[in-house]
């Protein structure tokens, strides 16, 4: 009479079977671990409570801390490239919520003066700026200059309809929008390389799309595919950060970065308000 034999195990269960009983055993030990732990906490005379004193005893014992203060990068300086274009936008606020236009168009002459160096496609954009720059400052300085003291009494001077006897229609106001959208590209493009990621698109590409958003659509299909050809030269992130903020880290320098960015949204955003409250947004 034969014997029946038991069948093989499949090894392919005992494939899974071993990690699972591996993972089981481990389950069953952390679980002992803290029955032990809550038994010794409720039956011992010791409390479960850490006998250390917690961080917020120990500083109140100590005397309160005083955070270090960190140094500010010298770009953001008095002498530094991006403090020097700062502190002439910032100034353009007024607490009146309107703007400035002496500060504003001085802080536009350190914004060219920083671009200049970035290559060919600034070269065209910083030119045309600053004869924009100066358009409007023989405005502010000029016979009318008493309309010319903020954007809200320029675009209440040229507003139409109201001084007919302007006979380039409204000079101040076309010329100031497009200051307006440039200083849009240039603040999303300065803040699309402070804030890309590394091995993101590089600073060319994210300051092509900063075009695309505020600039191409208002200018003829030569000039925008003029414009993409020319970013291809871009600078690379790199090197605008130490352009921007020479000898500081990189985190130094991107932080400088975005608060120039920053500063020049805040600008941006009020000169859109008033633009638009005189009808003027769309004069070119």
């Amino acid at each position: 009479m034969r014997v029946a034999l038991p069948q093989p195990v499949p090894r392919r269960w005992l494939r899974s079977a071993i990690p699972l009983a591996v993972f089981t055993l481990l389950l069953v030990y952390l679980w002992a671990r803290s029955l032990r732990a809550l038994s010794g906490c409720r039956s011992g005379a010791q409390s479960c409570i850490a006998r250390e004193p917690p961080p917020f005893q120990d500083r109140q014992q100590s005397g309160p801390l005083e955070a270090p203060e960190r140094e500010e990068p010298q770009c953001l300086g008095p002498q530094g490239m991006l403090g020097r274009m700062m502190r002439p936008f910032r100034a353009s606020l007024n607490p009146e919520r309107d703007v400035e236009l002496s500060q504003y168009l001085a802080g536009w002459r350190e914004l060219v003066r920083f671009l200049t160096p970035l290559g060919s496609i600034f070269a065209f954009a910083t030119s045309e700026a600053s004869a924009k720059v100066k358009a409007l400052e023989a405005l502010v300085h000029g016979p009318e200059a008493a309309h010319y003291t903020s954007l809200a009494t320029m675009v209440a001077w040229e507003r139409p309809g109201i001084a007919p006897r302007l006979s380039a229609g409204c000079p101040g106001s076309m010329t100031m929008l497009l200051l307006h959208r440039a200083l849009r590209w240039s603040q999303l493009c300065l803040h699309r390389v402070a804030t890309g990621m590394l091995g993101g698109p590089d600073a060319g590409a994210q300051c092509s799309d900063a075009y695309g958003t505020a600039l191409a659509p208002h200018h003829p299909w030569f000039v925008r595919q003029a414009a993409h050809l020319a970013f291809l030269a871009f600078p690379g992130r790199g090197r605008l950060l130490e352009l921007a903020c020479p000898g500081s880290k990189e985190a130094e320098a991107r932080n400088a970065l975005v608060r120039a960015a920053g500063t020049l949204e805040d600008v941006y955003n009020r000169t859109q308000g008033l633009l638009a409250d005189g009808g003027l947004l769309e004069l070119a």
